[in-house]
Parts: C-alpha cells; structure tokens; sequence
C-alpha cells in the first residue's frame, strides 16, 4: 500500500545537522534534568517500600490525604492522583523504613474515612530494600544487554562479520568483569561497556552496527529524559516499555538498513548520500503506516486505558515517536559520517603519495 508517491525524494539527509543538533539539545537536557534531580524517580519496585492502591468517592488534594494519615506516620509518603479523570484513585508510596504491612491497611483504610467518608482498599503491595536494589541492577543489565546482542545481531545480518561480532563480545564481557572487580558502579560500569561498544565498532568497521547502537541509545536516553521531566515514576512496567521500544525501534531501523544495503548493490555509480536518501524515501510509506497505526492504539491506550497502564502507554507512545525519528535522522546519518571519514582518509592518503 503506498500513500505517498513512489517518486518522492525529501532530502532527509541534507537536514541530518539540524537533527544532529536537535537530539544533542535533547539528551543534554536528559543529563542536566537528572542531575537536578539527583538520577531517575525510582519506583517502589526498585527501592524498597509499600504501596497501597486506594479509591475515593471524591477528589481530594495529595496534601490533605498526606495530611491524614499523619497520625500513623505516613505523612512523608508520596501521594499520587491517577492520570484518569473522574476515578478519584490514589497511590500511596510509604519509603518510611520500620513500616510493616501487617494491619497497615486497616489502620489506613480506618484514619481515612474518618476524615474523607468511605475508602475502598484496592491493593497493598510491598518490597524489600535488598530486593528493589536486586530489582534495580537487573533492569538496567536488561536494558544493557538488549541493546549489546541488537548490535552482535546487525553486524551478522548486514556485514556477515559474525566472528567479529563475537570478539566484541568477549571483549566487552572482558571489560565488565575486569571494572565489576575494580568496584565499579553499575551505572559507571554500563556506560564505560557503552564507549567500549562503540569503539569497537567504529575501529573494526563495523558501521551498521555502530549506527543501531546510536540509534538506540538515543532512544532509551530521550524516553528517560522525558520521564526525568515530568517526574514520573521508573517502575517495572517502565523497563519492559524500555525494552519494547528497543525492539521496535531496531525493527524499523532494520527496516532502512535492508533497503540501504539492497541499493548499494544496485545503484553502483551513485554517491551513497544520494542512496540514503533514496532508500529513506522508499520506506517512508512502510514507515507511516506501521509508526502510524501502532501510535494510534497507543494513544488510545494512554487517553482510555486508565491509570495503571497510563505510564507504560506513555512511555510506549515517545518510544514510537523518537524510534521513528532516530531510525531515519540517527541511525542512517551516522553510516554517512563513517563513508565521509573513510573518504577524507583515503583522499588524505592519495595526497600523501
């Protein structure tokens, strides 16, 4: 089905500086927000605590729901309204150390209708500090290794260097194990794995693997970014958005890079940024329909899904719209900059003779 016009040629890789610049803006502001607000806004799932799932008859303010349940010691718990209107549902986060979940939702349920009129408890959960680090440190890994195995399959499917793809990978696992015995933190430990990986690319001349990898760290950064933003909670949910949006995001950049790689081969005598783009306006239409549709349930999902779908359809819905973006303006940008580095060398080199 084509809903654009096969002779279409829109210079995406004319404007690739302004993108450039534009996700550059954007992950900077990523990296400033989260300084500011000392790293992401962990959920319970990763720090410890409880979490009760209360339903109201009416509205009520955060601050006065606080306010009541002083009497208990809870009155430095984070209350959150849900992103549905008209449900008059509340989460209740207790990081307070010394709480136990025995009779707490009784006594809860008890000082607020006290105050507020009948209180339905819906759910109480609750998570060990050792098991939301556990928690923690497993999420992050996920979404490390995700992207890591994304790029060992590129550089198989598109470059055949399969045997290369695997000393990355040794390589890689060398580094983690050497800075995980030097005491390395996580954190510190996934993004020196993340130079590495990019390094090794970009010298082994692995270049669409190199371009994914980018791709897909753009996304994850920017989704993040969003999140550190608008403050809104990373939970469990949050990390599979994470990864779905690797997945997707890869699969549409695949897309591209099938379609790049295909006229390479055909189109000899034509300069390879003529070819990108060529290539970008020949899925454009695939790329509208799929992106198009899937935002579409998505935004439906975030609109009526209710609130405890809420936050992963959001995360879902920037996914989608960044993953479609970094898949024409991101990954196929950077194979240009590999083919114009390699020109200049071999330019520099017949000079020299």
């Amino acid at each position: 089905m084509q809903i654009i016009r096969p002779d279409i040629n829109i210079d995406f890789v004319g404007r690739r500086k302004i993108a450039f610049f534009f996700s550059s803006l954007l992950i900077a502001l990523t990296i400033f927000t989260l300084i500011i607000r000392k790293g992401p806004n962990w959920g319970v799932d990763f720090t410890g605590g409880i979490v009760i799932h209360i339903k109201m008859k009416q509205e009520f303010l955060p601050a006065e729901i606080r306010k009541a349940l002083s009497p208990i010691g809870l009155e430095d718990s984070i209350v959150q309204e849900f992103e549905e209107r008209g449900s008059h549902e509340y989460l209740i986060r207790v990081r307070k150390k010394g709480i136990g979940l025995s009779g707490l939702d009784d006594k809860v349920k008890d000082i607020l209708e006290d105050r507020f009129g009948k209180v339905e408890i819906r759910r109480i959960e609750m998570v060990g500090p050792k098991v939301g680090r556990d928690l923690r440190e497993k999420a992050l890994l996920a979404i490390f290794y995700s992207i890591l195995f994304m790029a060992i399959y590129i550089s198989g499917r598109f470059e055949l260097k399969w045997t290369i793809s695997a000393a990355v990978a040794l390589a890689l696992a060398g580094v983690v194990y050497i800075a995980s015995l030097m005491g390395v933190g996580l954190s510190w430990l996934i993004i020196i794995a993340l130079i590495v990986t990019l390094l090794l690319c970009w010298f082994l001349k692995l270049r669409y693997a190199l371009g994914a990898i980018v791709a897909l760290i753009h996304d994850v950064t920017i989704t993040l970014g969003v999140f550190a933003f608008t403050n809104k909670e990373i939970s469990l949910s949050i990390i599979a958005a994470f990864l779905t949006i690797v997945g997707y995001s890869l699969n549409d950049t695949i897309v591209v890079f099938d379609r790049i790689r295909e006229n390479i081969k055909r189109l000899r005598k034509i300069p390879f940024t003529q070819i990108m783009n060529r290539s970008i306006n020949e899925t454009l239409s695939r790329t509208i329909l799929t992106s198009g549709t899937t935002l579409l349930v998505v935004f439906v999902l975030v609109i009526l899904g209710g609130g405890v779908i809420h936050d992963f359809a959001f995360a879902i819905l920037i996914g989608i719209i960044v993953g479609t973006y970094s898949s024409i303006y991101i990954a196929s940008p950077v194979l240009l900059l590999w083919e114009d580095s390699s020109g200049k060398r071999k330019r520099a080199s017949r000079s020299a003779k």
